[in-house]
């Protein structure tokens, strides 16, 4: 999706205070400000198209397991058990089989991310489609953000992001296939924002999804075992104000691989426990940056400390 890495920064009366759709940057995937995009379903569609037709087993509702001789039983709704050498869960933040791993569960970091699509966007929301131009929106103000990005399809994607209890989004009493209601929430919410926001909740395509977000405790450590691993947001579900939630997950199964066919290992135990080693931390070092990107968008100065963090490697532009 080319461009679709291009940002303005706003404040919540949709002025510009940072562009850098002007810039061009090198095609160079060692250069950390080159950060193209792709839509997931996009990338799904390339990984699964590269595996032999029967290699995933679809309609597998899996419930639980057990362990057998070296390995699993694997037991699933509405099909057959299954018999596994190995293991590995990356079935995401509310992962299954994690706790067959370890009790260590994440922890609610404050932030909850309220979730609108709108299809068709450049007739159904014309003014923030040519407010977005392709690219993404992040807009700070009075300790709330609505970021958002092109998806493929003329479709947009956003977030109304803010602080509030753990529990708000079975708490709150609304009716989240209501547009209506959902307009007079949010005008309610963000009071001081401007109506060119409106066309976002107006024109969603309901539900709105309520996204709580969670991390994983950034010094999480279990034994290693010898036939069961995980990888990904079942690994290191964490916020994602660093954007590399899929970049973690997809270098972790890069990784994983990498030490199950390496003869530096004697065994498999041996292999998994250097993975799950280097994983851990790198996942850390991460976690621990979305973590403060997050304090940082939500805080009174977020536009400030926003800009402040983009402009050491762009140029401010203020129109």
């Amino acid at each position: 999706m080319p461009g679709a890495d291009k940002k303005l920064i706003m404040n919540e009366k949709a002025e510009v205070f940072f562009s850098d759709h002007e810039e061009k940057i090198e095609e160079d995937f060692e250069n950390p400000y080159f950060r193209p995009e792709i839509d997931r379903g996009a990338l799904r569609k390339i990984l699964l198209e590269s595996l032999q037709p029967t290699t995933v087993v679809w309609n597998s509702h899996f419930i639980s397991m057990e362990k057998e001789n070296e390995g699993w039983l694997l037991h699933f709704k509405n099909s057959p058990s299954v018999y596994a050498d190995i293991v590995i869960a990356c079935d995401g933040a509310n992962s299954k089989i994690r706790p067959y791993i370890t009790d260590i569960k994440p922890f609610y970091s404050g932030i909850t991310m309220l979730e609108g699509n709108i299809y068709d966007a450049e007739k159904k929301a014309p003014n923030i489609h040519k407010l977005l131009s392709g690219g993404k929106i992040m807009a700070f103000g009075n300790n709330k953000d609505i970021l958002m990005g092109q998806k493929a399809n003329r479709e947009i994607g956003f977030y109304a992001s803010f602080k509030a209890d753990e529990r708000w989004a079975t708490n709150n009493g609304l009716n989240y296939n209501d547009k209506t209601e959902m307009l007079n929430w949010f005008r309610t919410s963000y009071p001081e924002w401007s109506h060119i926001w409106d066309e976002l909740f107006e024109n969603t395509t309901v539900p709105f999804i309520p996204r709580p977000i969670y991390c994983m405790p950034l010094d999480q450590h279990w034994k290693a075992l010898s036939n069961l691993t995980m990888l990904g947001d079942a690994a290191h579900v964490m916020p994602p104000f660093a954007g590399e939630g899929v970049n973690m997950a997809m270098l972790d199964a890069l990784e994983l691989s990498d030490c199950l066919t390496s003869e530096k290992y004697t065994n498999l135990l041996e292999a998994i426990s250097a993975y799950e080693t280097t994983m851990r931390k790198r996942a850390s070092v991460i976690a621990k940056e979305s973590l403060d990107n997050g304090e940082l968008m939500h805080s009174e100065n977020a536009l400030e400390n926003m800009l402040s963090l983009f402009s050491n490697h762009s140029t401010l532009d203020k129109t």
